[in-house]
C-alpha cells in the first residue's frame, strides 16, 4: 500500500477492511439449519433458551429476546412507563435508537454532554439537565466501555429516577468486575452483524426485575397475554391483548445462531482487545492521533476502536482523512452525528448547535477504525500504516 505526498494511492484499489464485520463458522450455520428442520421456526423453545444462555453469561436472572436493539430499547421504556410529559436524560453522542425510545413512548429526550476524553455520559452534564419531568437516563456504553455507573446510579437515587443502560456496544465488558448487563435495572443489546456476536438483526434486554420482565414479553408480542406456543401447550385458541405492544418477537432460528455465537464471545472479546492494544501501542508515535482515553475501573469491550485527529497547524481535514483510507482499502466510519443536531429533533424538540459543545467538537474529529476478531496482524499493520502516510503527508 503506498501513498505519494499528497495522500494518493499509487496502486489499485485493495479489498476493504471494513470496520466491523460478523464472524460466522460451519457450526452457526448448522445450528440455524437444525432449527430451520424443527417444526419452530418463531415463539419456540430455542428463543427461551438464547435468553437463559445469554443471561447465565451476563450473571442477571432474566433476559428477554426481541428482534433488534432499538426494539430492546423502545421495551425497557415501556416497561418503565414512560409517556407523554416525561423527560428522559439520554447523552448527545449515540446512536438515534438510544433517544428514539423515548420518542416512540410520547416522552422528551434530553441531551447530556459527554466527557471529552472517552466521549461516555458525563454525570455532572446529566444531573445540569435534570428537572421535575425527570423520570429515566439512558447510560450508553459508547465503543465498548462502560460509563461511571457509580455516579450515575447516585444521581438516579437521589432524584428517584430509573437508570438504563444501553450496552448495545459492551457486550463482555465489566465495571469495577461486575459484568455489563447487570449495571442497571434494565440493559439493553443488540446482535446487529457488527456487534460482538450476531443474530443477524436482533436485541436482549437483561433485568433482575420479574415484573419489567413480565411486561416486556407482553410488550414484544402485540401486547397479547400468550403466545402462540403456550396456547398450542394448553391446546387453546383463546388470546387476549391486554397492552398495546408491537410485533418485536426474534425467531428460533436467529436465537439459534445467537446460542452458537455467544459460545466464542470470550476468545472473541480477547481478540479485540488484541487489536486494541496494537493500535494503542502504534499511535503513542503519531502525534496527530489520540485514541480516547480508557478508565482504569473498566474492562473495553472494543465494540469500536475510535480515534480523534488533531488538525490544528495543518491543512488536513477529517473528511480528507475519511476519503483518503477509503480509498486505499481501510473502511472506516464515523460514530455518531450528536443526536440532537439530526434534523428530526431540531425540528421537533428545538435542539440545535450549542447545546452539547464536548459531542459537537469530538464529531468533527472522530473516525472508527476497523475493529473485529477476523482482522489479521497484517490487516492492523496496513489501518496503522495508512494513517501515518496519511498524517505525514499533511503535515505543515
Amino acid at each position: 500500500m503506498e501513498i505519494d505526498s499528497h495522500g494518493n494511492d499509487g496502486d489499485h484499489p485493495e479489498p476493504m477492511i471494513p470496520y466491523g464485520k460478523q464472524s460466522i463458522d460451519e457450526e452457526d450455520i448448522q445450528a440455524v439449519v437444525n432449527v430451520l428442520r424443527s417444526d419452530w421456526l418463531t415463539t419456540g423453545p430455542t428463543i427461551e433458551k438464547f435468553e437463559k444462555a445469554f443471561a447465565d453469561f451476563v450473571g442477571a436472572k432474566y433476559a428477554v429476546a426481541v428482534n433488534s436493539g432499538t426494539a430492546a430499547l423502545h421495551a425497557a421504556m415501556f416497561a418503565l412507563g414512560i409517556g407523554p410529559g416525561d423527560e428522559v436524560i439520554a447523552p448527545a453522542m449515540t446512536f438515534a435508537a438510544t433517544a428514539n425510545c423515548v420518542a416512540f413512548q410520547g416522552g422528551t429526550p434530553v441531551f447530556a454532554d459527554v466527557d471529552p476524553g472517552t466521549l461516555l455520559m458525563d454525570p455532572a452534564s446529566v444531573e445540569s439537565r435534570l428537572s421535575p419531568k425527570t423520570k429515566a437516563i439512558i447510560a450508553m456504553d459508547y465503543a465498548g466501555q462502560p460509563c461511571d455507573y457509580d455516579a450515575l446510579e447516585d444521581i438516579a437515587k437521589r432524584h428517584n429516577l430509573m437508570l438504563v443502560a444501553d450496552a448495545c456496544h459492551s457486550l463482555g465488558g465489566r465495571y469495577k468486575d461486575k459484568p455489563v448487563g447487570t449495571l442497571a435495572k434494565l440493559n439493553a443489546f443488540s446482535f446487529h452483524p457488527v456487534k460482538h456476536i450476531t443474530t443477524g438483526e436482533g436485541g436482549m434486554i437483561t433485568t433482575d426485575e420479574p415484573k419489567l420482565m413480565e411486561r416486556m414479553r407482553l410488550f414484544r408480542n402485540h401486547g397479547i397475554a400468550t403466545d402462540h406456543r403456550q396456547r398450542d401447550a394448553q391446546g387453546s385458541w383463546f388470546y387476549e391483548m391486554v397492552d398495546l405492544g408491537y410485533n418485536y418477537r426474534i425467531t428460533d432460528f436467529q436465537c439459534a445462531l445467537g446460542i452458537s455465537q455467544l459460545q466464542k464471545l470470550p476468545q472473541w472479546i480477547e481478540r479485540r482487545r488484541e487489536i486494541a492494544r496494537r493500535y494503542d501501542e502504534a499511535f503513542q508515535a503519531i502525534p496527530r492521533v489520540k485514541p480516547l482515553s480508557v478508565r482504569n475501573e473498566t474492562f473495553h469491550a472494543y465494540h469500536l476502536y475510535v480515534v480523534r485527529f488533531d488538525f490544528d497547524g495543518t491543512n488536513l481535514e477529517r473528511s480528507v482523512v475519511f476519503r483518503k483510507l477509503r480509498e486505499v482499502g481501510i473502511g472506516v466510519n464515523v460514530h455518531y452525528i450528536p443526536v440532537h443536531l439530526h434534523p428530526f429533533y431540531r425540528n421537533r424538540y428545538r435542539t440545535g448547535p450549542g447545546l452539547c459543545p464536548n459531542a459537537e467538537l469530538a464529531y468533527e474529529q472522530i473516525l472508527s477504525l476497523p475493529m473485529y476478531p477476523a482482522m489479521t496482524d497484517d490487516d492492523v499493520g496496513d489501518v496503522i500504516r495508512a494513517i501515518k502516510k496519511i498524517t505525514q503527508a499533511y503535515r505543515q
